[in-house]
């Protein structure tokens, strides 16, 4: 079905006696070249991405980051494994293995 005109389609959708819907084939047109024009810069975009230099200072810097934002995470783990153990009463860090 996915190689049938769009004659074919309708005739067997609406029947042989159905009108044709008004302006069908400028819409067509207009879809399919928005749609290449989308793609035309999904792929402009992505070449950019792939030939962009990026240097060593901006990719320690977001190593780094990251790692930080590692040590937060780890931290606010902890220190809520702590509030559970205040607010339950009993130790939960015996309950649960570490996060590693």
């Amino acid at each position: 079905m996915h190689n049938d005109s769009i004659e074919t389609l309708l005739l067997r959708h609406y029947g042989p006696t159905a009108p044709n819907p008004t302006y069908l084939e400028q819409r067509l047109i207009a879809s399919v070249r928005q749609e290449a024009t989308e793609l035309q810069q999904q792929q402009l975009v992505a070449t950019r991405l792939r030939t962009k230099h990026v240097s060593r200072r901006r990719v320690m810097g977001l190593v780094a980051l990251s790692s930080a934002g590692l040590g937060v995470l780890s931290v606010s783990l902890e220190s809520l494994q702590k509030l559970e153990a205040n607010l339950l009463g009993q130790d939960t860090t015996q309950l649960r293995p570490a996060l590693s």
